[in-house]
């Protein structure tokens, strides 16, 4: 990959990647700083990349260092105190955008992940597993666990109108 073809790869990537991890980590300056870390690491690797599979480079590059970032801020996510079927909605509320924040940001850090990739971004099963070292049956697990929670967690769509 030539300069000119990482430039074109930030200028294509940088705000999908952002999107990705601001989602994840809800705060402006680690997700800006997690991307440039990316953008940093594919930069040293730039030499031997092929430019037909960057993207997927960029969003497993992306993935893993969202990953060390929370395990660096975060040592433990509390998964025993969530209650799975108590939806928590307010009745009269209906800002689903941040009901649906509220209930991303309660789920495991790679339960979020999966969903964003493939919900948020239009990821097929095979590339997330691609791009968390998954398999396909964990990728399709994770995301059908976590659908279930955000159905409980939001409840019916009635109560949110």
């Amino acid at each position: 990959m030539t300069a000119a073809d990482y430039n074109r790869c930030v200028d294509l990537y940088a705000d999908s990647v952002y999107r990705f991890v601001l989602k994840s980590v809800r705060d402006v300056e680690q997700a800006k700083d997690i991307v440039q870390d990316t953008f940093e690491k594919v930069w040293v690797k730039a030499p031997d990349l092929d430019m037909e599979r960057v993207k997927s480079y960029i969003f497993t590059t992306a993935y893993h260092t969202l990953i060390d970032s929370i395990r660096k801020h975060k040592p433990t996510a509390d998964i025993e105190g969530l209650e799975e079927n108590q939806p928590h909605i307010n009745n009269g509320y209906s800002d689903l955008k941040q009901v649906l924040q509220l209930a991303l940001a309660k789920l495991p850090a790679i339960q979020r992940s999966v969903v964003l990739l493939r919900d948020y971004e239009g990821y097929s099963y095979e590339e997330i597993g691609e791009i968390t070292s998954l398999t396909e049956s964990q990728v399709k697990v994770y995301i059908y666990r976590a659908r279930l929670f955000l159905k409980s967690f939001i409840g019916k769509v009635d109560h949110l109108v």
